[in-house]
């Protein structure tokens, strides 16, 4: 049934997708109070107070309102929609809106369900919803967002649930609601008799709605304490379903050869007949790039019975491509190009103090250890697709466009994922995985190889910052910092097709505004600085540069606030002050001061160091968070300098699972150190040299710190904050810091080292398999 404030609808079961069964018994959307609270943006969550030994600036566009309280307003009317069940098996069934990426919000989520259920952890399920276009714009995964649009809907659905399960033991028993506690999954009555949720639950559904108030903080017994993720035993024993580790009945699969150069023109396949007679295969299809709203990106795809003879079909394939659209650009290429955005600095006041500098950031690739991959089932009157969706709705609304069926025809299953990062926002794989099985009439099992998937991917797009700040006086009167970044490509709208048209026709509302306008407020609902720097400017210049990139995980925050961290700490030795001191004499208001203690504190910051080796602090907040760290860094070898140790201090204002807060920073410490030290992609001809791990230098074992130390503050009243961003930017501010304080060397382009230190694969040929090496 339905739970709302006026009605109750009993539920129906509804047609069985292939493989994925569905039972409902007590069903629970959210009631219409939760609407109000949801669509509630806390103007003074992030406000700064003036502090009294700095020159208060202006708060940022997004100390006011950011980017996941747009999507929270956004999610707001169809918040009603979201389904929680208790089935006769006495368990809670949550149906997650969102993807589930590693970043842990499904066990988060499963958290809230349990509180307000009293019920335990080990009861709740929490698999991921179904793409359902009635949801709008509440199915996207990004922004950190999840938990503060979520946080006091799932608590008042789950409340309202328990309060009509209460009710249904009240009116078999005769007594007053009142009277009756829950406990376990149970309703238990005074004199101890006791009744368990799954013997409720057929009652409960004919229960009136009921208006229900969540626990208050100091109640929880679930919410605030540390709780191992809902998937972890499966992952650990290796049950765990990836979309690669589906069964789909006879979906083949798949694999793609792709051009030399990014998104070269297919002219010709020269062999196709020949391939189509290689052991295993069961077609050759080309995949020529569509030019709609998300393009699909060419290829020529080879269907096997293995993908051993899919790969060998692949590599036998001759092929004429026609040139690329970024050809002959490279890292080189591409910074003069951001180079020439940037306007001139203004001209410091005379007498002030100067510390300035221009810094460069490589494109970045997500390198996910899961590659691209979907499976489509596409037939004459219907599909169903598998795969990993950040915003699934608008994925299976253009997938439906593109094979010529109503959207009413096409399922979109989302599965989870091992990352996203913002990769997961764009769905090539599966479109290309529809458009093979639409032509060979086969379910498609398409999985993009390693190579392809870091050079034909999505790149976070390389950035050119140019910053002065101005002293006088001991105080920094003035903050100027122009950011150059290749135009993200950001026609996934919120979430579902009329926003992505928007977004992307000629005409439409990105071009009304005007590009620089729209990817501004963009930037500007990102990006904030905690300082007060007296006249502070962040002006953000995209650059047209038809190169396919995206959002990556602190997309706008991380370079640009890094870069910050990085001057906060030049101004501190211009000053002769120590950069904590500064911090604290600087920052906006006394949360931040107060995690700054904190980590301060925990690291011993200051405390002597060994010849070579180096402390280094760094702040950051977003998303309504807030996170300090200190490295402790081994630079006797400048080209490989090694972080030891890392404390890290996080306000998220309510934490929900400390353990997965804490997942979420050691995270952001190994990406703070891939993208800082040395992992970035090089692009030569229009194409990344990278084309495995051995050759894109994440963070591997040997890097990440033997030691590592994160706090979770307690509830500090604020309102709720966002995980996956915030974790980024102190680390690397802390990094860098320590690499210059060890080696008096002051990093300008990162990664900081960044050699090519590896023979490159011919570029529009697979490498060859591991086996034959």
């Amino acid at each position: 049934m339905s739970l709302h404030d006026h009605d109750c609808i009993d539920s129906a079961e509804t047609e069985p997708v292939r493989g994925i069964g569905r039972r409902r018994v007590l069903r629970a959307a959210v009631a219409v109070p939760t609407l109000t609270i949801a669509a509630r943006v806390s103007l003074d969550a992030g406000m700064p107070t003036a502090a009294s030994a700095a020159i208060p600036s202006l708060p940022d566009t997004v100390e006011i309102l950011d980017v996941a309280d747009v999507l929270n307003l956004a999610a707001t009317p169809t918040m009603g929609l979201l389904l929680l069940e208790v089935g006769a098996d006495g368990r809670a069934r949550l149906e997650l809106p969102r993807l589930e990426m590693g970043q842990g919000i499904a066990t988060a989520c499963g958290m809230l369900v349990a509180e307000e259920l009293d019920l335990p952890m080990s009861k709740v399920d929490v698999p991921l919803s179904d793409a359902r276009p009635e949801l709008l714009f509440n199915m996207y995964t990004g922004g950190s967002s999840t938990m503060r649009i979520l946080y006091e809907p799932l608590r008042r659905m789950a409340a309202s649930a328990r309060a009509k399960l209460i009710g249904a033991a009240a009116n078999r028993w005769d007594l007053s609601a009142g009277e009756l506690e829950t406990r376990d999954g149970t309703v238990v009555a005074p004199d101890g008799r006791a009744l368990g949720y799954g013997e409720l639950a057929e009652e409960a559904a004919s229960v009136p709605a009921l208006r229900a108030t969540p626990k208050a903080a100091g109640d929880f017994k679930v919410i605030g304490h540390p709780a191992g993720r809902l998937d972890a035993l499966s992952i650990v024993t290796g049950k765990k379903q990836y979309t690669m580790d589906l069964r789909v009945p006879d979906a083949m699969p798949t694999m793609v050869r792709r051009p030399p150069t990014s998104r070269g023109v297919l002219v010709s396949i020269n062999n196709k007949a020949a391939v189509e007679q290689m052991p295993g295969v069961l077609g050759v299809v080309a995949i020529p790039e569509s030019h709609g709203i998300v393009r699909i990106p060419p290829g020529v795809a080879v269907m096997a019975r293995t993908f051993g003879q899919a790969r060998d079909g692949v590599a036998a394939l001759d092929v004429t491509w026609g040139g690329g659209v970024i050809d002959g650009h490279s890292n080189e290429t591409l910074n003069a190009r951001l180079r020439s955005a940037l306007p001139p600095l203004l001209v410091p006041q005379l007498g002030a103090k100067v510390v300035e500098g221009e810094f460069t950031w490589a494109p970045a690739a997500h390198a996910p250890m899961e590659t691209e991959c979907a499976i489509a089932d596409v037939r004459n009157d219907s599909a169903e697709i598998w795969g990993s969706f950040q915003i699934p709705i608008v994925a299976m609304q253009t997938i439906a466009d593109e094979i010529g069926l109503p959207q009413n025809k096409v399922r979109l299953h989302v599965v989870p994922a091992g990352t996203g990062l913002g990769r997961k926002a764009f769905w090539d794989a599966a479109s290309q995985a529809a458009q093979v099985s639409k032509a060979l009439g086969r379910p498609a099992k398409l999985m993009y190889h390693r190579a392809d998937d870091m050079r034909h991917t999505r790149l976070r797009p390389p950035q050119v910052h140019r910053v002065r700040a101005s002293m006088l006086g001991g105080q920094v009167i003035s903050y100027e910092h122009h950011v150059a970044s290749i135009e993200l490509d950001l026609r996934i709208g919120l979430g579902e097709i009329l926003s992505q048209t928007a977004m992307a026709m000629p005409g439409g509302l990105r071009n009304a505004i005007g590009d620089r306008v729209y990817d501004t407020a963009t930037f500007l609902t990102m990006v904030n600085s905690p300082y007060n720097f007296g006249v502070s400017t962040k002006l953000f210049w995209p650059v047209a540069i038809p190169m396919d990139v995206t959002a990556y995980r602190s997309v706008h925050s991380q370079p640009t606030r890094g870069v910050e961290e990085i001057m906060a700490n030049e101004m501190a030795m211009a000053l002769n002050k120590d950069e904590v001191d500064f911090r604290l004499t600087f920052l906006r208001n006394e949360r931040y001061k107060e995690v700054v203690r904190r980590v301060a504190k925990a690291a011993q910051w200051g405390k002597e160091m060994p010849a070579g080796h180096a402390q280094g602090f760094g702040f950051h907040t977003e998303s309504r968070s807030t996170a300090a760290c200190v490295v402790e860094l081994d630079a006797r070898d400048p080209k490989h300098p090694r972080v030891t140790k890392a404390t890290v201090v996080v306000d998220v204002g309510k934490p929900v699972n400390p353990l997965g807060i804490k997942a979420q920073m050691e995270g952001g410490i190994a990406e703070a150190i891939a993208l800082t030290l040395k992992a970035g992609v090089h692009l030569v001809n229009g194409l990344p040299l990278e084309g495995s791990y051995s050759q894109y230098h994440w963070t591997r074992q040997r890097d990440y710190p033997h030691e590592v130390e994160v706090i979770v503050m307690p509830d500090s009243g604020h309102p709720i904050g966002g995980v996956g961003e915030v974790g980024m930017t102190a680390p690397t501010g802390a990094i860098v810091n320590a690499f210059t304080r060890v080696t008096g060397i002051r990093p300008r382009n990162f990664p900081i080292n960044f050699d090519v230190d590896f023979t490159p694969f011919p570029p529009g040929a697979l490498p060859p398999p591991a086996y034959d090496n």
